[in-house]
């Protein structure tokens, strides 16, 4: 067995003394390929057995070659829903903070890629690595629970998407949290929940265009076309998003720029997600991890780029 396929030799332990956490130094190598193989099999059992879940439109998932798949995010067990949902397997951005709990080893061994918020570079390197190899990687683009209704969308979806040339699949998660229900909540066994799978989003990025520009227009095709997305699911479901990004009770502020104690997201500042720079990605800032560079490279330096990955984040 190979290092790629998760033998020996797929995991180096850091260096001594090095501070890297481990979303900063995961590797494509540290990504066990057999992981999905096993880990969907729970996830359908979730989604069928425990939860009552309807799929719709698996067949718009490609069934070979590389896929994105964007999602909206609305509660907190969307990502285990939309894993078991999808057709093949795949390998999802989720907070490194979930790997390190008493059952992280199961996320390790399910194959997902840990991020770090501070610094996401070398997520979504390894989520590029993996789409060259034509497998399937899944983020969430709003970066973190809320309304679901893709108002706003983080580049790390943008990047990945220019960068590998792998269409990208919306999804729209619909029942995990209902009006009224709290951020944290937990659907009861046998909840009616739905995953609407829709035809790959068409970004149709004008050839000869700066980096910069292929980012923008990225950003906006994505979100636009994942908002159309969502805003169809639910019609064809008639399940309604919650009516607010916050729990019952709490004031909206989806531009806050400090996370409130059990906050799930890096701060954007006050005036929500900063726009693509100059390069392609979002300008160096003192919020959220950072992304590759616009060269398709990880970028160096501490003070690199810095936008929201769109990882899953329980």
């Amino acid at each position: 067995m190979s290092a790629r396929d998760g033998g020996p030799g797929a995991r180096q332990p850091a260096r001594q003394g090095s501070t890297a956490t481990r979303g900063q130094r995961v590797r494509p190598e540290d990504i066990y390929r057999w992981g999905p193989v096993w880990a969907r099999q729970v996830g359908r059992f979730l989604d069928h057995v425990w939860w009552n879940t309807t799929v719709h439109g698996a067949e718009k998932v490609p069934a070979t070659g590389p896929v994105i798949i964007a999602s909206n995010h609305v509660g907190i067990v969307d990502g285990p829903v939309v894993f078991g949902a999808l057709p093949r397997g795949s390998h999802f951005l989720t907070k490194q903070e979930f790997f390190d709990s008493r059952i992280g080893f199961l996320m390790t061994w399910a194959g997902q890629i840990p991020v770090d918020r501070s610094s996401g570079r070398a997520a979504l390197a390894v989520g590029k690595a993996l789409l060259a190899e034509g497998r399937v990687v899944g983020i969430f683009p709003e970066g973190t629970r809320g309304r679901g209704d893709v108002s706003s969308v983080r580049a790390g979806v943008a990047w990945l998407a220019v960068n590998s040339g792998a269409p990208v699949v919306p999804a729209a998660c619909l029942g995990t949290r209902l009006p009224g229900d709290s951020r944290g909540k937990v659907p009861r066994p046998r909840s009616r929940l739905h995953v609407v799978f829709g035809d790959p989003i068409a970004l149709d990025l004008a050839p000869g265009t700066s980096r910069r520009d292929r980012m923008a227009q990225a950003m906006a095709r994505i979100g636009a076309g994942l908002a159309a997305h969502v805003d169809h699911a639910t019609a064809l479901t008639g399940v309604p998003l919650p009516d607010s990004a916050e729990d019952p009770g709490r004031p909206d502020d989806p531009g806050r720029g400090t996370p409130s104690a059990g906050d799930d997201s890096p701060a954007s500042g006050p005036d929500g997600p900063t726009p693509p720079g100059s390069d392609g990605a979002v300008p160096p800032g003192p919020h959220g991890p950072t992304v590759p560079g616009a060269d398709g490279r990880p970028a160096s330096g501490p003070a690199g780029p810095s936008p929201d990955t769109g990882e899953w984040r329980p």
